[in-house]
């Protein structure tokens, strides 16, 4: 009778918990994205406003070899820059983790990529985190976190706590 109570219980406190765990996950989780994923592209754009272009030394894929230089480096500055506003509003989410999403995989292409590989182990050598390239080995592995990362963004909406959600409540109610 006792342990019967006591497993009644424990159930009990189990379940209550995975509720509340449960109604936090569509508030929290995703804010805490949007706030990791506002914060690195910010400083990255950030960086690019107020620094040199370096983009004329490397090749971009198909389209983005047909732009100029110059226009690609200024579309990668405000894209990470109104991104990362909009991430951390949670303000047009969905959009902004898809075209942040396509902007790493031209930067995994044209920066992050290997420069040779003629077999899966080579390529995997460049899964890893350096400051500076040089090598030719490759550093895909935090672009690819970022891609994963936005993954739960662009599927799932920005959460509860956001412009969007707001948004769609108000329109909603209407």
């Amino acid at each position: 009778m006792y342990k019967s109570k006591l497993i009644s219980c424990g159930c009990g406190i189990y379940t209550n918990g995975i509720y509340h765990l449960n109604r936090l996950s569509e508030s929290i989780p995703p804010l805490l994205l949007r706030l990791i994923l506002a914060y690195e592209f910010g400083e990255a754009g950030y960086k690019k406003l107020h620094g040199e272009n370096w983009f004329a030394d490397i090749t971009f894929p198909f389209p983005f070899g047909l732009i100029p230089p110059e226009i690609n480096w200024h579309i990668a500055i405000y894209f990470e820059l109104l991104g990362a506003a909009a991430l951390l509003l949670g303000f047009a989410t969905r959009f902004f983790s898809a075209t942040l999403i396509i902007l790493t995989i031209v930067a995994i292409a044209a920066v992050h990529w290997p420069a040779q590989w003629s077999s899966l182990s080579e390529l995997w050598t460049g899964y890893r985190i350096l400051d500076e390239q040089g090598d030719g080995l490759g550093n895909y592995k935090l672009p690819l976190i970022y891609i994963i990362m936005f993954l739960p963004l662009l599927f799932g909406g920005a959460g509860k706590l956001s412009l969007d959600y707001l948004i769609k409540q108000k329109c909603q109610s209407n």
